[in-house]
């Protein structure tokens, strides 16, 4: 049996941070869906295909990655979609906090997901999207904190 899961966020925008979590998921599981969330109580900087075009790009070089854009619940999602766990990076102990909290909702709506968190990098535990919006937004270099690939489009989006 293949494993499929999903990484979910809202990638706006997409980071180093993010890339790196997308990546090492890619060598643990046969496939890994990023779900990139429709979350209409945001204002988002760039729009759901915007992001997942970035997303697209960022992670040409990965075979077993699927972009996807969903609204509604991950629980429901997931289970339409043949999906068994969630992965999720973790920065900070705040991170976890939330993440733990959304881990056993997604549980109780959905008992067959199970929730995976991993460690950020050391080098990416700081690391935002929001972050990256400020810096880039006051003139800052975001080129550290964003792929290569899509540091231009970011940068013209938001500075």
């Amino acid at each position: 049996m293949k494993t499929k899961v999903i990484c979910p966020g809202s990638f706006d925008p997409v980071t180093l941070g993010h890339i790196d979590i997308i990546t090492r998921a890619s060598k643990m599981f046969d496939q890994v869906v990023v779900g990139v969330l429709n979350n209409p109580a945001k204002n988002p900087s760039f729009t759901t295909e915007e992001r997942m075009e970035l997303l697209r790009k960022a992670t040409a070089g990965l075979d077993n990655i699927e972009i996807v854009a969903f609204d509604g619940l991950l629980a429901d999602y997931t289970r339409e979609r043949g999906i068994t766990a969630i992965v999720k990076g973790l920065r900070a102990v705040s991170d976890f906090e939330y993440e733990f909290q959304q881990a056993l909702f997604n549980k109780k709506l959905n008992p067959a997901l199970e929730t995976i968190f991993l460690t950020s990098n050391s080098d990416f535990m700081y690391l935002s999207s929001s972050g990256v919006k400020q810096v880039a937004s006051l003139g800052g270099d975001i080129s550290s904190f964003v792929p290569e690939c899509v540091h231009d489009e970011i940068l013209n989006r938001l500075k």
